[in-house]
């Protein structure tokens, strides 16, 4: 039977990561997390592991410089690891794509973060707007209602409401590109 090293014993010896039962230690505790991370930033399950695998070596070879005082072991491998995903993402952009592949049909993963902040921005452009097409605009798409129903609410015929919706998409659009925002983030 093989005896785990303790947690904490493990923080206060990462510097000596040559040590095998640390090294085991600190895989054990954050590979699974790390991973995690890769995943949802890189998409891809294989690139995901190789950069965790990166994350280990490069924090083994560099144990020297891990300072306990500063930052906690976790905190000193998310720094490498998202390190290591930002070098990932730009050795493959930096590789041109074979031009007789299609990239395969698999769902894109959510990226909470950026949801949010594109969120954010599109409720900050509402804001902007006149009343009488965040109203409209609200109501039609963000709360999907038809309409009728939404001419009927606010006692205005339907034409009325679609023409709302209509020059409303394009002051969001206006705002929107005020603010920075080009559709492509």
């Amino acid at each position: 039977m093989r005896l785990r090293m303790s947690r904490k014993r493990a923080e206060e010896s990462v510097g000596n990561l040559a040590d095998n039962a640390v090294l085991r230690t600190v895989y054990d505790d954050h590979a699974g997390e790390l991973f995690a991370l890769a995943y949802r930033s890189l998409g891809d399950r294989g690139r995901a592991e190789e950069v965790v695998q990166e994350t280990f070596l490069r924090a083994w070879r560099g144990a020297d410089r891990f300072d306990p005082q500063r930052s906690t072991v976790r905190t000193w491998l998310y720094a490498i690891c998202r390190n290591v995903v930002i070098d990932a993402s730009r050795a493959r952009a930096s590789r041109p794509q074979l031009a007789d592949t299609e990239p395969p049909d698999v769902p894109v993963p959510e990226r909470p973060l950026e949801q949010l902040l594109v969120g954010l921005q599109v409720e900050e452009a509402l804001r902007r707007l006149s009343e009488q097409h965040r109203v409209v605009l609200v109501e039609i798409h963000l709360r999907d209602r038809p309409t009728s129903e939404v001419a009927a609410e606010l006692g205005i015929p339907v034409g009325t409401v679609r023409s709302r919706v209509y020059y409303g998409l394009k002051a969001l659009k206006l705002v929107l590109e005020e603010m920075g925002w080009h559709g492509d983030q």
